[in-house]
């Protein structure tokens, strides 16, 4: 077989040299093995390259929304190696690479690693797009402005995200009283986990509260622990698969995504259907967003 159309293993959904070039590509795919300021059970610094790999499991072809996500040119770059001197360092180091990447105008998602890797995607995008919106799902506030003597930490990424981006809250279930106080008195907009919250509600609630570029942020733990047991701080209760899909699809049609993030797997904490679970996010992320181009959206 030509080498540009054998299938590689090191890249999301095994795509070839051709279907995964830079150069073409639509969609870049950033590995951030990172877990420094974990504080409860570590091990999402191994959580890129499970995504990864359960991935080459899945199909290519979005029978939902007829996307064939070989076509759509999805590039997996090298794992940003972390930076060991500190957090607000390793945020830097991110920023700086997203900025390299996202100057070509592809959707960029990066692959986590704890949820601290979101503040400087955010901060690169937020320079492409100043009116950046950041649509947020956790299970927890991480709202804190400080937490084990870093304002840079997993606990206080909201916060910091907060500071340069407007931001919206979904699937948030356990906050700290500094946090429930913090979001009282109308700094955030935060949505609290409720099963009866409708898709009609979303719409009608969450997405004027966005603007045009958006910016998604999903920390597994959002997910019921049930189907989402590889995370290293899980909540009981939670959202489904299928609200969590159909959130996405919603906000897709509605705004442009134009980064996402998807952090929080520990892999060994799960079995193997929790990495399956997380690549297909990233699947259905991405041909949500292919779905939209197609269409002229």
């Amino acid at each position: 077989m030509d080498n540009c159309h054998t299938p590689n293993s090191s890249n999301f959904l095994a795509l070839s040299s051709t279907e995964s070039s830079l150069k073409s590509a639509s969609v870049v795919l950033i590995p951030i093995p990172y877990d420094s300021t974990t504080s409860h059970i570590a091990g999402t610094r191994e959580g890129p390259a499970s995504i990864i790999k359960s991935s080459t499991s899945l199909e290519d072809y979005d029978h939902e929304l007829g996307i064939d996500l070989s076509l759509v040119g999805i590039h997996t770059a090298p794992f940003v190696e972390p930076h060991m001197d500190g957090p607000s360092q390793m945020i830097s180091r991110i920023k700086d690479i997203v900025a390299a990447y996202q100057a070509h105008g592809q959707l960029i998602g990066l692959l986590g690693g704890e949820h601290t890797v979101t503040i400087g995607g955010v901060m690169a995008m937020r320079e492409r797009f100043p009116d950046i919106s950041v649509l947020y799902l956790d299970a927890h506030g991480d709202l804190r402005n400080e937490y084990m003597g870093t304002y840079w930490g997993h606990a206080s990424v909201a916060r910091r995200v907060s500071e340069v981006a407007s931001l919206v809250q979904i699937g948030v279930r356990s906050v700290s009283k500094e946090e429930a106080l913090f979001i009282n008195n109308g700094n955030i907009n935060t949505f609290f986990f409720n099963p009866n919250f409708t898709l009609r509600e979303f719409s009608n609630q969450v997405l004027p509260l966005l603007n045009e570029h958006v910016y998604l942020s999903i920390d597994l733990d959002v997910l019921d622990p049930s189907i989402m047991a590889a995370v290293g701080t899980p909540e009981p209760g939670g959202m489904i698969w299928s609200e969590v899909c159909s959130i996405i699809e919603t906000l897709s049609k509605a705004r442009k995504i134009v980064a996402f993030d998807l952090t929080e797997l520990s892999p060994r904490l799960g079995d193997e259907a929790c990495a399956v679970t997380a690549a297909k996010l990233v699947h259905k992320i991405i041909a949500s967003v292919a779905y939209r181009n197609s269409t002229g959206g």
